[in-house]
């Protein structure tokens, strides 16, 4: 009974340390955060990520409404965190946010999200766009299937933190099922 107990106590000892190895990386914070209106057009975007990044594998992208993207610097990585400085002040508009990056461990992950630049103070169009109205109208109707690529990255994102709590549920599992099994040889043991 002493070497069952002894074995269970070992495989405790291997299994509950590699715990966090097993979780694959994902995104932790970001600023501007996911769906945030800003009143200021942010002068850089920083994502902090749960693992350290491999900054030969880290890509960050700001795109406008239309899909084109916005001038940014290179990514700058520091440990879990990737940040890129936007070249020139944002319009008001909805923005996207697309990354990729590689921690340490080798796994990839990628994903996607928006925020919105409403700044009170930025200056309106002025009137020559007018004659152009029909254009960005235009431009609207190609931009509203939009918030399906979002939805599907949203979806993404969820079966990607749902499959990382199903993961801990079942870790979490194994290791109760074995604390149980090791306190009733115990037990009986005791008994005995």
């Amino acid at each position: 009974m002493s070497r069952l107990f002894l074995a269970l106590a070992a495989l405790l000892a291997v299994l509950l340390p590699g715990v966090p190895a097993w979780a694959h990386n994902a995104l932790a914070e970001a600023n501007p955060a996911k769906n945030a209106t800003l009143k200021k057009s942010p002068s850089e975007v920083k994502l902090r990520f749960l693992q350290k990044l491999d900054p030969d594998y880290t890509t960050i992208t700001v795109s406008d409404a239309a899909k084109a993207k916005v001038e940014t610097s290179a990514p700058k990585v520091d440990g879990t965190t990737g940040v890129v400085t936007v070249a020139a002040p944002l319009a008001n508009g909805v923005y996207t946010v697309a990354y990729q990056v590689v921690s340490t461990d080798g796994h990839s992950v990628k994903g996607s999200y928006q925020f919105t630049v409403n700044d009170p103070s930025a200056v309106a169009p002025s009137a020559e766009p007018s004659s152009v109205a029909p254009l960005p109208s235009a431009a609207a109707s190609e931009t509203a299937p939009a918030p399906t690529p979002a939805n599907a990255v949203e979806t993404v994102e969820k079966s990607e933190e749902s499959s990382n709590s199903t993961m801990y549920g079942l870790i979490a599992g194994v290791v109760v099922l074995l604390a149980a099994g090791a306190a009733f040889l115990f037990i009986r043991r005791r008994k005995a």
